[in-house]
Order: structure tokens, then sequence, then C-alpha cells
């Protein structure tokens, strides 16, 4: 990565993005797309700051993103997957190496999964006969964070490389 000011800039606006993605998710338990549109076009800024060739690299941004987009739309089609998580996911992999988005489809699921299980649990707790709504937004955005943290930030990486 090339680095300088406009870089961290788009990765500071990727972060309140998903910051934002991930309240309005927990909130409304919806993700707007204008947010998810402005995190696609702003991908290709990206590419640009940080010096991504056209091939591989940007081909391979959009392989990614293509890929993410027909496994997430098949999940959609079966209501395993609401569709703003199914936009801010493609968005991300507009954004995000394809080593670094396995790890972050790995920590999503995970923290996904550990979301569901607390809020099942204050859902029988308070025993609502309602169709419980998982807001899996909260789970992209973390792992988004991490993974925008420990792939681009200096300190965070030397950190969690010596622990």
């Amino acid at each position: 990565m090339q680095g300088g000011i406009f870089t961290y800039g788009l990765l500071g606006g990727l972060a309140i993005a998903l910051l934002v993605a991930a309240f309005t998710d927990m909130r409304r338990r919806q993700i707007d797309n204008w947010l998810n549109a402005g995190i696609a076009l702003a991908a290709p800024l990206f590419w640009w700051a940080t010096g991504l060739s056209l091939w591989p690299g940007v081909a391979a941004q959009f392989g990614l993103a293509t890929a993410c987009f027909v496994i997430c739309a098949g999940l959609f089609a079966l209501r395993q997957m609401g569709g703003g998580d199914v936009k801010l996911l493609t968005a991300l992999a507009l954004w995000i190496q394809p080593a670094w988005f396995l790890k972050l489809i790995v920590l999503m699921a995970l923290i996904g999964g550990l979301l569901t299980i607390v809020l099942g649990a204050w859902h029988i707790a308070r025993r609502q006969r309602d169709k419980l709504a998982i807001p899996y937004g909260l789970a992209i955005a973390t792992a988004g964070l991490w993974v925008i943290a420990s792939q681009y930030l200096p300190a965070f990486h030397a950190a969690t490389a010596a622990g």
C-alpha cells in the first residue's frame, strides 16, 4: 500500500460508513441503499490511491464481489440473509483483498453466531412470540472494521503481529 492521507481518509470514510450501517441495522433492521452505493462507488478511488493494478488487482476485486453477490443472493432467495446485508458485504468485497476477505467472512460468522445466541436468549427471556430478526449488519461491520484496522493501520498491524 502506498499510504498517504487520502488513503487513510478513504479508510476513515469506510469505517464511518460501517458504523452507520451497524447502527441503522440495529435500530431499524435496515441498511440503506445510499450507504451501500456510497461504499461501492468509493472503491475505485481506494484502488487508485493504493496503486492497485487493473490486472490482476481490480479484476480480482470485481471477481470477489461478483462471487460474493451470487452466493449471498442465493442466501437471500432462501431467506437466510437480508438484502441490505447482501449489498453491504458485496460492497466490502470491492475494498478488501481476497485473502483478507476470507478472514472477514470467518470473523463475521463467529460474531454473527454469538449475536444470534445472545439475541435469541434475550428474545426467549422476554417471552416474545414474534420472529427474531438478527441485525447481521452489526457482524459484517464489526468484522469489516477489524480487517481495516489489522490490514491497513500500521500500529494495529504491528501489535497483532507481535502478539
